[in-house]
């Protein structure tokens, strides 16, 4: 389990500019959605931007989130 908080933290500390939301798809915080808009994902494809989101987690990809769904824009591609 990683809280909502912590997950987020974790992401804005590597995506400072970024636009961050969350869902926890089953309610164990272990099964979540994200959603990062940055400029750090232009252009790059969509497995480079997931990569990076990877990398951002590390560990925390390694135990206490077991799915992670991605959706990562660029500010213009949010909009």
């Amino acid at each position: 389990m990683i809280a909502r908080q912590d997950l987020e933290e974790l992401l804005r500390a590597s995506f400072i500019d970024a636009e961050v939301s969350l869902e926890d798809l089953t309610g164990g915080e272990d099964h979540w959605k994200a959603r990062v808009v940055s400029p750090a994902f232009a252009g790059l494809g969509h497995l480079a931007r997931h990569r990076l989101v990877y990398r951002a987690l590390a560990d925390k990809m390694q135990g206490p989130i077991h799915a992670l769904a991605l959706e990562t824009l660029t500010p213009d591609e949010a909009t």
